[in-house]
């Protein structure tokens, strides 16, 4: 999936996408807020997560621009955002599909068990873990652009 905007990684980085997403993490897997960065801090620092994460960022992207609205002028706003919000981020609701997402990131970092790969990979499964991807996308880009 193509990113949303060239500048997406530069206006929303690696570290401020574990804030983000670490009230999730840590009430999906019921640990503390240190241990679920630690954790998510670890699972995007592979290409292949962080793409993902991106990709659901940017498919909320889309979906919130509106005809007038220029990707620069979306970026700009998302950049304040960031600013303003990125440390009082608050938990997505936890759907399976948010779940499945979370579980593709534990199996990037060895936490969840080796069998659940095979389950992502079928087709319902990749399906579930990219409608979960949109999902986080889509509670990020709401929760910034309020």
């Amino acid at each position: 999936m193509t990113l949303f905007s060239r500048r997406l990684p530069h206006v929303l980085p690696r570290k401020d996408l574990v804030l983000l997403l670490a009230p999730t993490y840590a009430a999906a897997r019921g640990v503390d807020h240190d241990e679920a960065t630690e954790r998510l801090a670890g699972a995007l620092e592979l290409p292949a997560a962080l793409e993902d994460v991106y990709g659901g960022i940017s498919a909320a992207l889309r979906d919130a621009q509106g005809p007038r609205t220029t990707e620069d002028a979306l970026m700009d706003k998302l950049s304040a955002g960031v600013v303003a919000r990125r440390a009082k981020a608050k938990a997505a609701d936890a759907t399976p599909a948010v779940s499945a997402a979370l579980v593709r990131l534990d199996l990037e970092i060895g936490v969840a068990p080796e069998q659940m790969r095979a389950t992502l990979a079928s087709d319902r499964g990749r399906a579930l873990v990219e409608q979960g991807f949109r999902a986080l996308g889509a509670h990020v880009v709401k929760d910034l652009l309020k």
